[in-house]
């Protein structure tokens, strides 16, 4: 299989493949390949972080961004120790059951860890699908679609092969070229059709196409940048409500920095006293 050599492709260990699911979502790869071996050293087990305090896994994970993340795996490593005598399951329900895990996480785990026959639908693969069919999808058209193509006993080497694809070759500005898929994609046929007969037509349909992303709203002066700011801060110490408009980087919207500390509040991301911003203990 052509693509990126990725440690977690060399393991089955359900614990690795879950943490890599969190971390890699809206987070680049290489990011996560740098931050992954340090984050297992220090929580090698779901039991092992979630007899740790949440805010120990939040400083951990300071700087991979949606910080949310980190306080869900926290939740879920709690209910696997609890409830699964802090074993990963491999039963979708239970799987869907866990804290902050939806239905691409369950099955990206039963697929990578457990190598079960289900369709993982990401964002990559979700631009693959659209464009083999020449259509845009529906959520429950192309999560159907991607568990019908999935040959039988080759769930894990499939849902590879199709995620790279979209990942190194169907991007957003696609190198149909270079890909495999080529002969049997009926957007590529459109487009070369087109271009015989000058006509515009063809266009993509993976734009607006079901669990295909868009474009992010811009990120400097956001209040996604304040929340990132006020967790990396309280990853090193505590934060004062006399500091708090000028560490988030809007000294003059003092109105704006507590309102949008109390959603990272609300999150359990950090609490408040009255007076001080701590990371959650």
């Amino acid at each position: 299989m052509f693509g990126r050599d990725l440690p977690w492709r060399k393991s089955r260990d359900p614990w690795l493949i879950l943490v890599c699911e969190l971390m890699a979502q809206q987070t680049q790869v290489s990011r996560v390949v740098e931050r992954l071996p340090g984050f297992l050293q220090q929580f090698p087990t779901p039991t092992a972080l979630a007899d740790q305090p949440v805010g120990a896994v939040i400083q951990a994970w300071t700087g991979l961004g949606y910080n949310r993340r980190a306080v869900n795996l926290h939740r879920a490593a709690a209910w696997i120790r609890d409830e699964h005598d802090g074993r990963i399951p491999s039963n979708r329900s239970e799987l869907l059951n866990l804290p902050g895990i939806g239905p691409y996480t369950a099955r990206a785990v039963r697929v990578f860890a457990f190598e079960y026959d289900d369709g993982v639908v990401d964002t990559n693969i979700a631009r693959v699908l659209a464009r083999l069919g020449n259509r845009q999808l529906k959520a429950s058209e192309v999560q159907q679609l991607a568990d019908d193509l999935v040959p039988v006993g080759e769930g894990w080497a499939w849902n590879q092969a199709l995620m790279e694809v979209g990942a190194l070759l169907c991007r957003s500005k696609p190198t149909c070229e270079a890909c495999p898929l080529q002969p049997d994609c009926a957007w590529n046929t459109a487009r070369a059709r087109a271009a015989k007969t000058g006509d515009p037509g063809a266009p993509d349909p993976a734009k607006r196409s079901a669990k295909v992303s868009t474009k992010q709203s811009t990120f400097d002066g956001s209040d996604r940048q304040g929340r990132g700011r006020l967790v990396k801060a309280l990853a090193q110490s505590p934060v004062g409500l006399g500091q708090l408009a000028t560490m988030m980087g809007w000294p003059d919207q003092v109105a704006r920095a507590r309102q949008v500390a109390s959603t990272v509040v609300a999150d359990g991301l950090a609490t408040f006293d009255g007076q001080t911003y701590r990371l959650p203990s």
